[in-house]
């Protein structure tokens, strides 16, 4: 479910009450120098806030620098986005055996170093990390990696208060829990479900949502704790606050755009939570 405030106003007979108001957050992948042209300056139009890419899967450098001074001047939330160290196949294949938790401590602090390192030289906060990829589902299933992820990221933020974007109900939100560390649950408007909760293989017919209409239905669904079809014949109530549309899906832009717009029209205000 999104979180929410309670907002007091009055109502027809000018009695004072309470209002829950649901809000949630609308998050892009970007700096990864993969999507339409155009497509990143775009999307900063439209999300409230950007994960960027540090160089493991894409991006890094300037690209890096560039994109988050443009979120910086979005008023869009900058946050990390590391993944295996993988150019060549984007980090969508899993580097666990070759790494092992070292490895992917190690990684996880250099990539989000440089993110914080460019969101200091841009005179802005880093307010979060989110792992790409096949990173994103290992950390996730195995205790070990998601330990190392934290390590990782903890030994780059030092004492920052830092968010985690991730699934709820998994070994990181447990880790995340009794470290002190704050995991805002995220669900994704443009990917399919399995009935396990997780996100649908890549290479399936289906599991890569394009249809604005569809999109824009799941977005509403999941912002509103209902329920969603699912790849497999099922539904499932995904827990999230904030939404994820991917910069890299062909027509990216069109379908944050219609998702934002289903979203405010069905009375959830799409705000990010450190705004």
């Amino acid at each position: 479910m999104p979180w929410t405030i309670r907002r007091r106003c009055l109502d027809s007979a000018g009695v004072s009450v309470l209002h829950a108001v649901r809000r949630i957050d609308l998050n892009a992948d970007l700096g990864e120098e993969c999507g339409d042209d155009g497509a990143d300056d775009a999307m900063l139009a439209v999300v409230t806030s950007a994960s960027i890419a540090a160089g493991g899967h894409a991006g890094g450098g300037e690209v890096l620098a560039r994109t988050v001074v443009a979120a910086r001047d979005a008023g869009v939330a900058v946050g990390a986005h590391p993944s295996y160290p993988d150019l060549a196949r984007f980090g969508r294949v899993s580097m666990a055996a070759q790494l092992g938790a070292r490895g992917v401590a190690r990684v996880v602090a250099e990539q989000v170093g440089a993110v914080r390192d460019a969101c200091r030289d841009a005179g802005t906060v880093l307010r979060h990390v989110k792992a790409h990829g096949a990173l994103y589902g290992d950390i996730a299933r195995d205790r070990s990696l998601a330990a190392a992820f934290l390590d990782g990221v903890e030994s780059s933020v030092g004492g920052s208060p830092v968010a985690v974007l991730g699934p709820v109900g998994t070994v990181l939100d447990s880790l995340c829990a009794a470290r002190g560390i704050s995991l805002m649950p995220e669900g994704f408007a443009d990917r399919a479900y399995r009935r396990d909760g997780s996100l649908a293989e890549r290479r399936l017919p289906g599991s890569v949502l394009t249809d604005p209409e569809i999109v824009a239905a799941q977005a509403v669904a999941i912002a509103s704790g209902r329920a969603v079809p699912t790849i497999d014949g099922g539904v499932i109530v995904v827990r999230a606050a904030s939404l994820c549309l991917h910069g890299d899906t062909p027509g990216a832009v069109l379908l944050a755009s219609v998702a934002r717009d289903a979203l405010v029209s069905s009375g959830v205000r799409v705000v990010s939570p450190w705004s």
